[in-house]
């Protein structure tokens, strides 16, 4: 499916040690908002903002997201795949690992967020707290199946994550700006390895 995307290859690192010239111009700003995003893709999108879940089940995280959220080995956590469209255009691909520990009392109801977008549950919360984001770069025609319309990607995809606290609990996010969303971006060196 799509492991590619958040395999333990990518190099999330944090905006100062990425260099901010290789982001294209017109996702710079995007990557290095602290704010909600799915609020700002709802106003960008003049309210037309859909949410489309790909997958969420109960899985192991991948090593690179048990380091983020400070898990130990075969901690389980529930994993949900998710498309934001913009206009019925797929905008970002967003990935939360939310650690089964996390997933308890009034947490709950993380559970069940269905095709409600996680970011503005996070964002409501007076307990959210939010540690600094890293970024990432996905290079140019690497495989792999978002949806029958996304299989490959021509351009690098840029991305985003990280960990959320509420009431303490941590929970991870990580948004991948997709090709209908960022633009041209043909001549950046990816962040992988």
């Amino acid at each position: 499916m799509v492991e590619q995307l958040f395999s333990d290859q990518l190099i999330w690192r944090q905006p100062r040690m990425a260099k901010i010239s290789q982001v294209p111009a017109e996702l710079r700003d995007w990557l290095l908002d602290s704010g909600s995003l799915t609020k700002r893709l709802q106003q960008a999108s003049d309210n037309q903002l859909s949410v489309q879940v790909i997958n969420q089940s109960v899985q192991l995280p991948n090593l690179s997201e048990r380091r983020a959220l400070g898990l130990a080995p075969r901690r389980l956590a529930l994993i949900r795949e998710v498309i934001l469209f913009g206009r019925g255009v797929p905008w970002v691909y967003a990935r939360s690992v939310i650690p089964l520990q996390t997933l308890t009392g009034r947490l709950r109801k993380l559970r069940h967020l269905d095709n409600r977008p996680l970011g503005a549950l996070l964002f409501s919360d007076p307990t959210m707290t939010r540690e600094p984001l890293e970024w990432t770069c996905m290079p140019a025609q690497k495989s792999c199946s978002l949806t029958p319309q996304l299989t490959t990607f021509e351009k690098p995809v840029w991305g985003r994550r990280s960990v959320f606290k509420l009431s303490g609990k941590p929970l991870l996010v990580c948004e991948m700006f997709l090709p209908g969303f960022s633009g041209g971006a043909e001549h950046l060196e990816p962040l992988i390895k």
